[in-house]
C-alpha cells in the first residue's frame, strides 16, 4: 500500500519518539526537527513529506511512530490523500 507520511515542521519539538520508534523512516535535522526518510534512505536535502510504498508491518510501525509524537506533528494519509492519523 502506498502511504504519504507528512511532518509538520511547525509542531515539530524535536522530542525524536517517531525516530526512537522507526528510525527507518525519520531522523532529526540540524533544526532539531523530525525529516522523513524513505526506507532508511535520506532525500537529497531533507523532506518534511514522502509518499512510500509500505508492506503492514513498515504501516504498523508508521503508525506507532505518529501516535507517539506529544504534539501530533507526524500525519499519515492513505493514498486517496485521507488523513489515517491524527483522525480528524
Amino acid at each position: 500500500m502506498k502511504i504519504t507520511i507528512k511532518v509538520d515542521p511547525d509542531l515539530c519539538i524535536g522530542a525524536a519518539s517517531c525516530v526512537a520508534v522507526d528510525s527507518s523512516s525519520f531522523e532529526i535535522n540540524e533544526e532539531n526537527k523530525a525529516y522523513v526518510l524513505d526506507h532508511g534512505t535520506a532525500p537529497v536535502a531533507p523532506t518534511y513529506e514522502r509518499t512510500i510504498e509500505v508492506t503492514q508491518e513498515e504501516y504498523d510501525r508508521l503508525l506507532l511512530a505518529a501516535q507517539s509524537c506529544p504534539v501530533l506533528a507526524v500525519i499519515l494519509c492513505d493514498e486517496a490523500g485521507k488523513q489515517i492519523y491524527p483522525q480528524i
